[in-house]
């Protein structure tokens, strides 16, 4: 037995070595398998000059609106435009059977006239004594009765011929010749819009407001009268940039404790009718002159409920979150009103590699911006 225990005891010891070597083998390969820093491009903020906007969206509307109705009854004699023409003031638009006025027209004269006479005869017996002076005054009075439904009469055979208060574009026809209309109260037979000039309407939020109000003062705008100075720009979602130039027409009294912003409104000439009512526009407010400011590039901006950010290399090649405010578009990328500086490490390109508070390897961007 002591023989065979003895030529056992070799075996075991090289199986404790073949053991213990595979047990330091995998824990050297485990710390050598550690992956590198994920890399990340980055870019340095680059000073040029730009011109501070305030861009907004608002919906165009008509500087006058009416709706032409029927003021009295009677047939719907003619109507003498088409659906969405362009009329001039004072075009003739519709016609209400016109026969029955002019014939009240007619009788009412014909009642003035011997109403006249009537008055003038006892004019003459006044005279020679004849009659009172309140006989005189009651036939004054008929007199005159006479003469309004004259008047009266005149005005509503005015009434039967619609004419446009306005240059503009009128809407489709609501009522066809031979209906009956204005039976009861007024009908609408259709919508007048004035297109020359035209409005903006656009809203401000309570920071931009305050923002304006600072560049305004900065370009020497009197705040008590930025209504005709200031210049607004407009854009429709089918055109390149801004064509459209107007001023502001319209600053509402005060901001609305509901939706945090104040009324605003810009008037624009609108020659060539390209804006119309009911369209949304892009809307572009100019802050005074080119300024120097940092640009970077608008997809290297995040935005999530704490405000609008980005992700710098620190450096010690750990990422960061540096909050910012953003300014205007500029030729290629963004302005930065704050929260960076030129010599921070922005990160442009890998931002699924970015995260907070991880260690990366930062690579330059080959992309150079344009150099101011």
């Amino acid at each position: 037995m002591m023989r065979q225990d003895q030529s056992l005891f070799p075996y075991s010891i090289i199986g404790v070595c073949v053991l213990v070597a595979v047990t330091v083998g995998c824990r050297h390969h485990a710390e050598t398998s550690a992956p590198p820093p994920l890399s990340v491009t980055i870019m340095h903020p680059v000073e040029k000059p730009v011109t501070e906007n305030l861009d907004l969206t608002g919906t165009v509307a008509a500087s006058l609106s009416v709706n032409l109705v029927a003021r009295i009854s009677g047939y719907l004699e003619s109507v003498n435009f088409k659906d969405g023409d362009f009329v001039e003031k004072d075009q003739l638009l519709f016609v209400i059977e016109p026969k029955p006025y002019e014939e009240q027209v007619a009788l009412n004269e014909a009642t003035l006239i011997q109403a006249q006479a009537e008055y003038d005869r006892q004019v003459k017996l006044f005279n020679q004594k004849d009659i009172s002076k309140s006989d005189l005054d009651k036939q004054l009075s008929l007199r005159d009765q006479a003469q309004t439904q004259v008047d009266i009469a005149k005005i509503n055979l005015g009434y039967t011929r619609v004419t446009a208060p306005f240059a503009g574009r009128i809407g489709r026809r609501q009522v066809d010749p031979g209906n009956l209309v204005g039976v009861g109260s007024a009908t609408t037979i259709a919508k007048l819009e004035q297109m020359t000039p035209i409005y903006v309407n656009f809203n401000l939020n309570e920071r931009d407001a305050l923002h304006l109000r600072e560049m305004m003062q900065k370009a020497g705008i009197a705040l008590k009268s930025p209504v005709g100075k200031a210049p607004i720009l407009v854009g429709l979602n089918n055109e390149e940039g801004y064509p459209h130039e107007g001023i502001l027409d319209f600053a509402d009294n005060e901001i609305s404790a509901s939706t945090g912003t104040i009324a605003l409104r810009a008037i624009f000439e609108n020659k060539d009718k390209a804006l119309f009512p009911g369209l949304f526009a892009r809307v572009r407010i100019p802050l005074g002159q080119p300024q120097p400011m940092l640009v970077i590039p608008n997809s290297a901006i995040g935005n999530d409920q704490e405000g609008d950010y980005v992700f710098v290399v620190e450096a010690n090649d750990i990422v960061a979150r540096r909050s910012i405010v953003k300014g205007s578009l500029a030729l290629d990328g963004r302005a930065i009103r704050s929260g960076l500086t030129p010599t921070d490490r922005v990160v442009v390109n890998g931002l699924l590699n970015a995260r907070p508070g991880t260690k990366v390897l930062p690579i330059e961007s080959n992309i150079q911006p344009i150099k101011p």
